[in-house]
């Protein structure tokens, strides 16, 4: 914006003078407007201005110095204005004292910096302001107080070379981890998940599969492993038309190995990682054990299994039920023990199968408000259906996950369709098992409550997804080659490893990963001309309580002064743990 004087003769009067505001609108264009009016010459002469001209020509000259002023004023506060929420990260990295183990891992590589203090400076960056490794450089790392920067060329060599071996700087990690903290490996929680990439042409790992979120895009595929306190231990990242299916083996295995753990390891995972071979590889193989969940779909559970699940009680069959602190039913278990028989290919060139028998817990469960969610779901599907229920639309409509509740008859074996219809049985069945779940157990010292409990602690990794997805935007990944794209996933468990010893180990799990984020990304300063900074984070419950434990005086303070700064950098936290 700018201002000019504009001279005009609207009457025969003579010269009529106006301060104009000239502006530039993208995409229309300078638009004007006026911004004072000035009057006639001859009556400003009269009014004692002998030259209104140059008098407010001066005064329009000024008026345009003033706003100059004003907009270097404002780069110049925005440029002073930094994040200083990244000193919990810096804190928890201090205190894991990695960097030296990095820098010998990273050796032979020769670059001009050490690639520790790019880690880090990464790991920064993806919590307070994640984005594409341009935003990065450009944006984010410039605006973090008191953080090594990097050129962009520096950014994309490096993170080539962290996906080149990933799993070595996952390994020093866990190493300064074990020696802080000590790791529960006994039991693990184990799950996979995919990303999307927008290509039309599938290559390297990025390839087609069964998408989390039901795209048709070539995906990519991560496994993850947390271990009993639900800190991740390792991750796997695989192409998207790979099973899940075999990675937990997998993952366990490399794990026992790098870490020479010969203890026994008890795997946690959901239905879709329930198959003979992991069974098999637990018992038979790693004398480990699992906990599963059992799918009620097709053939996994026989009709006199399904009866047992839903039997009410008497003398063999008796139900434990859980209350809430109100008194009302939360949830109830009951159990079994028996020898089950199983049939697998141990090794991939096998002929035929082998079979073998393991002693397992089964542990049905029944959640009232599970069952009320399952029932509005099947629901809300029986009445999408039965607005459409015609051959044609039938032919225009793709299904999914609603062709179980649908019948169609053929007329002929052309497979004419004459008659489409709801599947009545079907809707029976999935009503009347609502509520209900299976988990089946190697563990069968352990009481149902302990198993149920275990189980339930899944809702961790999913959380943990979702923390990668959304808070650090693991996704959409903004580079191409499977080196860079592995170093991008990298920083982001890492940065999902370091928020959760924040969570769970600083704070105690009693702030949410969520709520660390937001005050990491808040926690702005601003430098004065005074040499003081503006702390511009608005005061909560979160931030009380991360003051509290650091027992900082000065984090809420509205003036902070340098040494002030210097504390939160300096943060030690060898005293806490």
């Amino acid at each position: 914006m700018r201002y000019f004087l504009k001279k005009s003769y609207p009457s025969k009067k003579g010269l009529y003078l106006q301060i104009y505001q000239s502006s530039y609108i993208p995409k229309i264009g300078n638009r004007n407007k006026s911004f004072k009016s000035l009057g006639y010459v001859c009556d400003l002469i009269e009014q004692g201005i002998q030259d209104p001209v140059s008098y407010y020509q001066a005064y329009v000259n000024q008026l345009n110095s003033e706003l100059i002023q004003s907009e270097c004023l404002q780069i110049g506060d925005v440029s002073l204005t930094k994040n200083l929420g990244y000193f919990l990260l810096k804190g928890m990295i201090d205190f894991l004292d990695v960097d030296n183990y990095v820098n010998l891992v990273s050796v032979t590589k020769k670059f001009r910096f050490n690639v520790s203090d790019f880690i880090r400076s990464m790991i920064y960056a993806q919590v307070c302001n994640p984005g594409s490794k341009l935003s990065s450089f450009e944006n984010v790392i410039p605006n973090i107080y008191g953080i090594k920067s990097f050129s962009y060329d520096q950014i994309l060599d490096c993170i080539n070379f962290l996906g080149e071996d990933y799993q070595k700087f996952i390994e020093v990690f866990n190493h300064q981890i074990e020696n802080k903290f000590g790791r529960n490996t006994q039991t693990s929680y184990f799950d996979c998940t995919n990303y999307y990439f927008e290509i039309d042409i599938p290559y390297d790992d990025k390839q087609k599969g069964p998408s989390k979120e039901n795209r048709t895009d070539p995906i990519i595929s991560q496994a993850l492993l947390l271990d009993e306190n639900q800190i991740p231990i390792a991750m796997e990242m695989f192409p998207g038309n790979k099973s899940e299916k075999p990675y937990i083996r997998k993952i366990i295995q490399d794990i026992k190995e790098r870490y020479s753990i010969t203890s026994k390891i008890v795997q946690v995972a959901d239905k879709g990682l329930n198959c003979a071979k992991n069974i098999y590889s637990a018992c038979k193989e790693s004398n480990d054990g699992y906990i599963f969940s059992k799918s009620f779909r097709g053939k996994a559970l026989s009709e006199v299994e399904k009866k047992w699940i839903t039997l009410e009680d008497n003398e063999a069959n008796k139900w434990e039920c859980f209350y809430d602190k109100n008194g009302n039913l939360e949830y109830k278990l009951k159990e079994t023990v028996d020898d089950f028989t199983y049939h697998c290919k141990v090794n991939a060139d096998d002929l035929t199968e082998t079979f073998f028998t393991v002693r397992e817990k089964w542990i049905a469960s029944y959640n009232e408000q599970l069952a009320k969610k399952q029932k509005c779901e099947i629901y809300k599907e029986v009445e999408k259906l039965s607005n459409r229920l015609t051959a044609k639309n039938l032919a225009k409509e793709e299904l999914g996950d609603s062709a179980k509740y649908v019948t169609i008859k053929y007329k002929d074996d052309k497979k004419s369709i004459v008659k489409v219809e709801l599947n009545q049985e079907k809707i029976a069945e999935d009503l009347k098992y609502a509520g209900y779940n299976l988990i089946v157990t190697s563990e069968i010292d352990k009481t149902s409550k302990e198993i149920y409990n275990a189980y339930h602690s899944l809702w961790r990794i999913e959380e943990s997804f979702r923390t990668m997805k959304t808070y650090l935007e693991a996704r959409p990944v903004y580079l191409q080659k499977e080196e860079s794209i592995y170093g991008h996933f990298l920083i982001c468990y890492l940065s999902l490893t370091i928020l959760r010893l924040i969570e769970f180990k600083l704070l105690k799990d009693e702030i949410p990963i969520g709520e660390i984020v937001k005050f990491i990304r808040k926690y702005i300063i601003t430098e004065t001309l005074e040499g003081t900074y503006i702390n511009g984070a608005t005061l909560s419950s979160t931030h009380k309580r991360i003051k509290e434990v650091l027992n900082i005086r000065c984090l809420g303070n509205a003036f902070l002064k340098q040494k002030d700064v210097d504390q939160l950098l300096n943060l030690h936290l060898e005293d806490m743990f």
